[in-house]
């Protein structure tokens, strides 16, 4: 099933494209499989997005490791060739990076001058994956359409890279796919568990996400299994 809705570009129900997600993470298909599934998703999840790409650093040195098309690879390649752009900076930096339109003066010059000459995109946002506290590569996603991406546009990628994230992390520790698919389980709780904190306490992700882990830490137990108990407990208020 998981394919067939990936290649599908009609099908962005969200529920429906993280499903095919886990599908392809459960048959225990390739880490290229599963890291090409992501990018596509990126196109089918995030509004604006025409191509995407996944940055690993190896050696040293970001490779594009999978790539939704030709032209998110060829961006990638001018990134390189340049030295600069967001992705790349995605890896080091905390921050979203984001340039919404690369006909307008840049941040990042001479890749807009590439970009804009060599390909359709006009728009690029790249986001950092860590794996235990390592900068270890950049979810990456690019707009044809200028002005198309913007900060709400980055909350809905958050998603999609948190799920890339968690992935990446397994498969680089040679994590079987169940034990992938119950990091995915968690991670979702996880974020629902952080909005609920945000709202309740009127703090920022990251301060929610810092409460999580303190409370853990003071509990002895694991982040994942509070998280749930959160979830939880906002449920049964609701019911009551």
């Amino acid at each position: 099933m998981g394919d067939e809705v990936l290649n599908d570009s009609s099908s962005a129900d969200p529920a429906t494209v993280f499903a095919a997600l886990a599908d392809i993470v459960y048959r225990g298909t390739s880490p290229s499989e599963v890291y090409s599934a992501i990018c596509v998703a990126a196109t089918l999840l995030i509004p604006g997005c025409d191509h995407a790409s996944l940055m690993l650093v190896q050696r040293g040195h970001p490779v594009t490791v999978a790539a939704s098309d030709q032209v998110a690879r060829t961006v990638d390649d001018i990134e390189r060739a340049t030295g600069q752009g967001p992705c790349l900076d995605a890896i080091v930096s905390e921050a979203a990076q984001i340039e919404p339109d690369f006909l307008t003066p840049s941040q990042w010059p001479a890749l807009a001058q590439g970009v804009v000459t060599r390909t359709p995109v006009r728009g690029a946002m790249g986001f950092r994956l860590m794996l235990d506290g390592a900068k270890v590569g950049a979810i990456n996603l690019f707009s044809d359409t200028p002005g198309r991406f913007d900060a709400t546009t980055a909350d809905h990628a958050i998603v999609l890279t948190a799920f890339a994230a968690v992935t990446v992390s397994a498969i680089l520790n040679g994590e079987e796919a169940d034990t992938l698919r119950r990091g995915l389980e968690s991670n979702r709780e996880i974020g629902k568990a952080i909005g609920l904190l945000m709202a309740m306490h009127k703090v920022t992700d990251g301060q929610a996400f810092d409460m999580l882990r303190k409370t853990s830490q003071d509990l002895n137990v694991k982040i994942a299994a509070l998280a749930q108990s959160v979830v939880e407990s906002h449920t049964r208020s609701l019911d009551a």
